[in-house]
């Protein structure tokens, strides 16, 4: 009976003292509750069932009605006899304490800090137990030290200074929070892959991190929640940051008790957590780590996922354990060959080889007779700084691979033996297939042969126009691996395009640029389009033709824009792209008659769009790609007012392993152009960045980088911007079309973000996938800006203007600014 008023202050605990603080002088005891500012998380003490009765300290959300412990702080080391006297206190030596009724220490930060006087803990609302001093330093967090579950910003530490530095361990049941039997750790032997551990012996292994540094997924019937992965790697740390977007429901990923890593959303119509993402996918079926055996592969592809064997393999029958021997054994120098898996998670235990192209690796396996596979694998992270090598050998068995279904999969290269005794089952239906298809083939062939023979007077326009596409797209394929095969796109009819356009009437211009102009068309069949036709006898225009359908036949991203086709008809060059109704960013923002179409949300939706595509384009794509173009103009806007990045024609190409490069003949739109690129045609992804960061001061501000006399006592925009931001007059920069609608909190943080991307020094300004891990989120971390470097004309240029470096770098100086 002596427990009965603490179980029931326990179970009315959301009716107990609720403090956000706790100091020197303020404790917490059973009972009481350290509350998160807006009440999103709660931290205190609980028992987590009947059969359970034993006190934990924990925290858990406090805004949904099912009781969900994110964090246990004495998870073995339980208060097995509740009273009053238990409590949370900061110590003399500015230690968070949890002590029991004799006094006894449970559990303590164990920080050592000298001037720690005033320290006082907090409940964030993003879950984070901060114990800071008086100034806001953090001396301590739960983030840094987690249980069973990571939530949205918090930074899980994979690997600091070549050590597995953070492990994510499950409960050992569903109402005992202590130590269970799972954990989830980064690979001690490589950084760039983790497992699920059962005691030690891996039990699912993770897929190779590939090329996807920032990810986005959306989960629910609401296709504006999205989960993003940012995956970081630096010479020192190796870290992963999950983050939501705006007005998502509470989400949290955690290993449970069972050996499965979860994805969580909370779903508010049936007041319960939904599974949207999880690993193993199945326990029962093939799913966990070498349950096929060596040379077996898991095929999730299959209705029902069960093991098979690689190719030129069979189910060993000669060995109690489960697994795949070879048809035909190997034998060095008797030519083996390589047959290729696609799709497939690559197996354990490989071999990184750095610095080898694709070719260099297919031979480094090939010479090697002890080589069973290779694969090259995208392995480019951000903010890599060693060499991230692509290129993977395997010796011995192959374990725990399989053909993945999750969209994830990397082409496996297998070793196989040449026999005159094994024919594939491949080569078996070929052989069938070539024994019909031949005199098929050679009937066509006469019948071709004649017809082409009383064709070919008629043809020798079409020819001449081939010659003149050959030369314009003969160099398609590139030494990257992306184009080793030969881009294809639809070829439309130049007769339809003219008859679409009205033979190119002015009136249906929709604008025009250095390489050409812009129309509006409507193919057969109603669908509207817009045609790119470019002037002609211009070598640049053929660069900038074969650019952009190379690159945009590529590349597929929502914030991107979509080529249809192309037409080359003699001298004429055109593009053919989907249709945008809303035209170009430009022709809103700068135009004073339009721009109150422009409200807050839709800039900053902008914002974050350009942002998303941007980081596409660095590190998403399967290449790195430089825009070297980005402004108000090359921004497109669909019926939604969503952005889509155009104009990819001074695009450039890096390869896996390049960060920046040179150029004499600098192009692009002076006021976008980076420092180091318009003075020195210096150029890497951090310049798309000083052009976001231009781009993203014109959205707030509503001014043009190039109209100094909107700029009132300033230079240029930037300028006018540092200093109002540097004052704390950052206010004073909102375009006053927006007053009435734009969010301060937002508005702060979107100059913030400018200035940070407009700083001189490339490497003070962070790379796009950091942009939107902040644009998020606001709570991410943000450094302070350094004053910026701006250019001033000596002679004005209208927009658009492109010169050669020689010519610009004469007309621009460079200026820092000085406070007044």
């Amino acid at each position: 009976m002596a427990c009965l008023p603490f179980l029931i202050c326990l179970l009315l605990i959301s009716f107990c003292k609720c403090d956000d603080q706790l100091t020197q002088a303020k404790q917490l005891h059973p009972g009481d509750v350290l509350g998160s500012k807006s009440g999103v998380f709660a931290l205190g003490f609980f028992s987590p069932g009947t059969s359970n009765k034993s006190l934990y300290l924990g925290i858990w959300y406090h805004n949904i009605p099912q009781r969900t412990y994110v964090w246990v702080a004495n998870r073995d080391n339980p208060i097995s006899t509740p009273s009053s006297s238990v409590m949370l206190a900061i110590s003399n030596s500015s230690n968070l304490v949890l002590s029991d009724s004799e006094g006894r220490t449970l559990w303590t930060t164990n920080i050592t800090i000298t001037g720690g006087d005033g320290a006082y803990a907090a409940l964030l609302d993003t879950g984070n137990l901060v114990l800071q001093l008086p100034n806001e330093t953090i001396i301590w967090q739960s983030f840094d030290h987690p249980t069973d579950t990571i939530l949205p910003n918090m930074k899980f530490l994979l690997r600091y200074k070549a050590q597995v530095s953070r492990r994510l361990v499950a409960w050992k049941g569903p109402n005992d929070p202590s130590t269970g039997e799972f954990s989830l750790s980064g690979d001690p032997s490589l950084d760039i892959q983790a497992f699920i551990w059962h005691g030690t012996k891996p039990y699912y292994r993770f897929v190779v991190i590939g090329s996807v540094s920032v990810s986005g997924e959306a989960y629910g019937s609401n296709t504006t929640s999205f989960i993003y992965q940012t995956l970081v790697n630096t010479q020192d740390e190796f870290y992963v940051r999950y983050t939501t977007s705006d007005g998502s429901a509470n989400a949290r990923i955690m290993l449970d008790y069972m050996g499965t890593f979860r994805f969580l959303s909370w779903d508010d119509s049936s007041s319960s957590w939904t599974v949207r993402l999880q690993r193993p996918a199945s326990t029962i079926d093939c799913y966990t780590y070498a349950s096929c055996g060596p040379f077996g592969y898991c095929d999730a592809m299959l209705a029902i996922p069960r093991c098979q064997c690689l190719d030129g393999f069979e189910p060993d029958t000669t060995n109690s354990s489960r697994g795949c021997r070879r048809k035909q054994q190997l034998r060095c120098g008797d030519g083996n060959h390589f047959v290729t898996m696609s799709g497939m998670k690559v197996p354990d235990k490989f071999i990184p080889v750095p610095n080898r192209s694709f070719d260099e690796c297919t031979a480094e396996c090939n010479r090697n007779c002890s080589c069973t596979a290779y694969a090259y694998a995208n392995l480019t992270i951000a903010g890599t700084t060693a060499d991230q090598s692509r290129c993977l050998l395997w010796t011995g068995e192959l374990v725990d691979t399989g053909r993945t279904g999750f969209g994830d999969g990397q082409n496996l290269y297998l070793r196989l033996a040449y026999s005159p005794g094994y024919t594939s089952e491949a080569n078996k239906k070929n052989k069938k297939v070539v024994k019909v298809v031949v005199p098929i083939i050679a009937c066509l062939l006469t019948f071709t042969s004649i017809y082409l023979v009383r064709k070919w007077q008629t043809k020798g326009k079409q020819r001449n126009d081939e010659n003149k596409k050959r030369t314009v797209l003969g160099n398609f394929t590139t030494s990257h691996e992306l184009f080793e095969q030969k881009v294809e796109f639809p070829n439309i009819n130049f007769e339809e395009v003219a008859t679409a356009t009205n033979n190119f009437s002015d009136s249906n211009m929709l604008g025009k640029g250095g390489f050409g102009k812009v129309y509006k068309g409507k193919l057969e069949g109603g669908k509207e389009v817009a045609v790119k036709r470019l002037g002609t006898g211009s070598t640049q225009g053929v660069e900038h033709f074969t650019n952009e359908v190379v690159l945009i036949a590529k590349l597929q991203h929502k914030n991107l824009v979509r080529l249809l086709g192309c037409c080359i008809h003699g001298e004429e060059k055109l593009l053919i792209y989907e249709y945008l109704p809303n035209r170009s960013l430009d022709y809103f923002l700068f135009d004073d008659s339009k721009k109150s179409m422009l409200d807050w949300r839709t800039r900053f939706n902008i914002i974050k769009g350009v942002a998303r595509g941007l980081v596409y384009l660095h590190q998403d794509s399967r290449m790195t790609i430089i825009h070297r173009d980005l402004k108000a103009s090359n921004i497109l806007l669909d019926e939604e007012m969503s952005p889509k990045i155009s104009d990819f024609g001074m695009a450039r190409i890096f390869g896996s392993n390049q960060h920046q490069a040179n150029t004499k003949h600098v192009v692009g739109t002076y006021g976008y152009m980076s420092p180091e690129y318009a003075m020195e045609g210096i150029f890497s992804v951090k310049s798309d960045t000083y052009s976001f960061g231009v781009l993203v001061l014109e959205l707030i501000s509503g001014s043009k980088i190039s109209s100094p006399h909107l700029t009132m006592d300033f230079p240029n925009l930037i300028a006018r911007a540092w200093s109002l931001w540097k004052d704390g007059n950052a206010e004073d920069f909102v375009d006053s079309i927006i007053l009435e609608s734009y969010a301060i909190s937002e508005f702060l943080l979107c100059i913030h973000l400018g200035l940070l991307c407009v700083q001189e020094d490339p490497s003070a300004r962070p790379f796009m996938s950091s942009v939107v891990a902040m644009l998020e989120n606001e709570t991410t971390a943000r450094p302070t800006p350094k004053q910026p470097a701006y250019f001033v004309p000596r002679n004005y240029m209208a927009e658009g203007t492109r010169q050669d470096a020689n010519k610009s770098v004469n007309s621009m100086s460079l200026t820092t600014l000085q406070g007044r």
